[in-house]
């Protein structure tokens, strides 16, 4: 429930969007099948892939909003039902950015314009952004064409921090904040699910990073696990699909030294 950015209830399938890579697009909208449901008397049974079973009792607070109250925990969850036409995915995803960035194992540089100032950038051909922790961390690496991610040598660590522009949606900044260097701050703009423009402000420089290594995962609300799945249930969960329950919840040079 806490991470993630949608929920659908359909015909005893419990479906959720917990990335954003192919966010709108994945499971028609509604995102990964995560479990299945059971509904009676005003009570929500969840019995979910990774975090095992829930209730819930259910609350209609107005004619498009329930609450979901877990009397093991005395958590209430509040949800917002939405068509999918007039779902504005655009904006979930541009406001959980940063989350983006984390679902890749590596951002790897394909293209840096010939046109502005050397800069101690110029160098850096991967970047990586970390889940979990201060869920701020980033690294990145002087290694060119790596074929395999998880064999990068990260040469620096700092922090990360995603901004907005108040007038553009669409539009981010990005300031890394290395460790032992100057920030270095970019305004960025994503050109599709896989790869992100940025435009390094001091030198007028324009690099694009193209994601690799995309990680499907669905993250543990209690710690900062990743756990992966492969989004299937086995035989046992299968069976227990019975019930239908419609409930629409949702309707992208220098070197350092």
């Amino acid at each position: 429930m806490e991470i993630a950015f949608t929920l659908s209830f359909r015909n005893g399938i419990l479906f959720a969007n917990y990335i954003l890579v192919g966010f709108g697009n994945l499971g028609n909208g509604l995102g990964t099948d995560v479990g299945v449901i059971d509904a009676y008397d005003m009570i929500l049974d969840i019995n979910h892939d990774i975090d095992g079973f829930q209730t819930f009792d259910v609350f209609q607070i107005d004619n498009n909003t329930i609450e979901l109250y877990n009397p093991f925990n005395e958590t209430s969850y509040f949800l917002n039902g939405y068509q999918r036409s007039n779902f504005d995915y655009d904006f979930v995803f541009y406001d959980n950015f940063h989350y983006f960035l984390q679902e890749f194992e590596a951002w790897e540089l394909v293209y840096s314009s010939n046109f502005g100032v050397l800069n101690e950038f110029d160098n850096e051909n991967y970047l990586q952004f970390l889940a979990g922790g201060n869920d701020s961390t980033f690294r990145s690496s002087q290694d060119a064409n790596v074929f395999n991610p998880n064999t990068i040598f990260w040469d620096y660590t700092g922090v990360y921090g995603v901004g907005h522009f108040s007038n553009d949606l669409y539009l981010k900044t990005l300031t890394l904040d290395y460790d032992y260097f100057d920030n270095e701050f970019f305004e960025l703009t994503v050109i599709n699910d896989q790869r992100i423009q940025l435009f390094h402000t001091n030198s007028g420089t324009v690099y694009e990073f193209v994601g690799r290594g995309y990680i499907q995962f669905l993250r543990n609300s209690d710690s900062a696990t990743i756990k992966k799945t492969d989004g299937t249930n086995n035989s046992q969960q299968l069976k227990m699909r019975k019930r239908k329950l419609e409930l629409k919840d949702n309707p992208r040079t220098n070197t350092r030294s």
